[in-house]
C-alpha cells in the first residue's frame, strides 16, 4: 500500500532537532506508527502492543533502554509506566536531541505520564486522521459520510460499516475499560451515540445526564475520556463585554465525520444529505478540518465560535497569529448560493473586531458548490468548500 505524506512530517523533522524527545499522540489508526516508521525506516522500532516488549520494560527499565544506543521509536508508550522515569534519567544523562521518539493513543495517560516525569524535555506532537489534501484523491468525495482514518481512505472507504464497528469495539476494550472507572460500558456506549447526532450543537452536560441516566459529573468525565482518546473535542464560545446575550456553552465536534454518520446509522450520501444532520455533520467536517490542519503545522490559532441568545450566530471565529488572518465562518450545507446567508457575518464581524485591530477579520461563507466569486458585493467570500479548506492545506504529495 503505497504511503501517503502527512502535513506533519515537516515539524517533526523539526523537532528533532529541538528536544532530546518526541510524543506523537492522536487516535487510534490515525497513522502514527506508519509515520513513525516511514520517516524514520533505519531506527529500531518497539511496539508496546507486544506483551513481551512491555514484560521487558517493566522488569528491567534501565536495561531494556540500554539496547538502545542512539535512538530509537517507542510506540504505544502508555504502556509501559515503569519506563518513563529512566527516560527522565537517560535523557539528563545525555541532553542529545530527538533520542527519543515515543507514540500513544490514549491522551489522558500519556500526558500524564509526560508531564510527570518529561516536562521540559519533550516536544509534543499531535496526529489526526487524514486532512482532506492528504486523502487520495478518489476518496474524497464519501469523506463526510466515510470519513478520513488512513486505513479506510486508502481502500476507498471498503467495508467501512465493518471497520468503524471493530474500531468502536476495541476502542471501548482497549482504551475505555481498561484504563478508565467507567461504570455500565453500555450507558457509555449511549453517551457516545447521543453525541454523534448532537454534533454541531451547544454541549450540555445536564440535559445528557437526563437521557443517559448518569449524573452531570459522571457526563463530564466521560466526556473528557472521549476528548483525551481524540474521538470528540469541544468549541468554545466567544466572549467579550458586549453585554449578556452570549451563549456560554461550548459545542461538540468529532474529529472524523464518518464516525458521526456511523453512530448515526447514516448509511447513504442521500440520507445524509437529506436528513436533519446533513447541515450540522458539514459544519463539523469544515471546523474538523480547519482545525486539523492547524494542529499538524503548529499553527497559533484560537478558534471559537459565535451565537447570541437573539438568533445572531457564526459557526467559527479562528484568529491564526502566525499568518496574520481572523476568518468569521458561517458553513452551508447547500449547493446554491443564497443572499441571506451572508447578512448576519458583517454584523457578527463587526461585534469581533476590536477598536485597533491588528487583523481585519474575514467573513467567509464556506458551501458544498463550486466557488463564485461573482457573487453580488456583499463584503463577505464566497467560497466552495474545496477552496476554503486549501486555504488552511498543503497539497499532500
Amino acid at each position: 500500500m503505497a504511503y501517503r505524506h502527512r502535513a506533519l512530517e515537516a515539524r517533526l523533522r523539526k523537532y528533532l532537532g529541538l528536544f532530546p524527545a518526541i510524543a506523537v499522540t492522536g487516535p487510534r489508526q490515525s497513522g502514527k506508527s506508519t509515520l513513525l516508521q516511514t520517516a524514520f525506516p533505519n531506527l529500531p522500532y518497539v511496539s508496546f502492543d507486544d506483551p513481551e516488549e512491555v514484560r521487558a520494560a517493566a522488569m528491567d527499565p534501565r536495561g531494556f533502554l540500554s539496547r538502545f544506543p542512539e535512538r530509537v521509536i517507542l510506540d504505544e508508550a502508555q504502556r509501559a509506566p515503569e519506563l518513563f522515569s529512566y527516560l527522565k534519567i537517560a535523557i539528563d544523562a545525555d541532553r542529545r536531541k530527538g533520542r527519543f521518539i515515543l507514540s500513544g493513543s490514549n491522551q489522558f495517560t500519556l500526558s500524564r505520564r509526560l508531564s510527570e516525569s518529561l516536562a521540559g524535555r519533550i516536544g509534543l506532537l499531535e496526529l489526526h486522521p487524514f486532512e482532506r489534501q492528504e486523502m487520495p484523491k478518489g476518496a474524497r468525495k464519501n469523506q463526510m459520510l466515510l470519513g478520513s482514518y488512513p486505513e479506510l481512505t486508502m481502500r476507498d472507504h471498503e467495508g467501512a460499516r465493518e471497520w468503524y464497528s471493530s474500531y468502536l469495539a476495541t476502542y471501548l476494550e482497549r482504551d475505555v475499560r481498561l484504563a478508565n472507572d467507567i461504570g455500565k460500558l453500555s450507558d457509555f456506549q449511549t453517551l457516545i451515540r447521543l453525541l454523534a447526532v448532537r454534533t454541531s450543537q451547544e454541549y450540555n452536560a445536564s440535559s445528557l445526564s437526563r437521557e443517559v441516566g448518569v449524573d452531570s459529573k459522571t457526563i463530564e468525565s466521560w466526556v473528557s475520556i472521549l476528548e483525551a482518546s481524540y474521538l470528540v473535542f469541544r468549541l468554545r464560545p466567544w466572549h467579550a463585554n458586549i453585554g449578556k446575550r452570549l451563549v456560554k456553552r461550548p459545542k461538540l465536534y468529532f474529529w472524523d465525520t464518518g464516525l458521526v454518520c456511523h453512530l448515526s446509522g447514516i448509511r447513504s450520501t442521500e440520507a445524509l444529505e437529506s436528513g436533519p444532520l446533513g447541515g450540522p455533520v458539514f459544519e463539523n467536517l469544515i471546523v474538523a478540518e480547519i482545525l486539523k490542519a492547524a494542529a499538524h503545522r503548529g499553527l497559533d490559532i484560537e478558534p471559537n465560535y459565535f451565537r447570541e441568545s437573539n438568533g445572531l450566530e457564526a459557526d467559527l471565529l479562528v484568529h491564526d497569529r502566525d499568518n496574520h488572518r481572523f476568518w468569521v465562518v458561517d458553513a452551508k450545507a447547500g449547493h446554491t448560493p443564497k443572499a441571506p446567508w451572508f447578512e448576519s457575518l458583517a454584523k457578527v464581524a463587526s461585534l469581533v473586531t476590536p477598536e485597533k485591530p491588528t487583523t481585519v477579520p474575514r467573513t467567509v461563507i464556506i458551501y458544498r458548490g463550486q466557488t463564485k466569486r461573482d457573487w453580488p458585493k456583499t463584503g463577505s467570500d464566497f467560497l466552495g468548500f474545496e477552496d476554503a479548506i486549501a486555504e488552511w492545506q498543503v497539497e499532500a504529495k
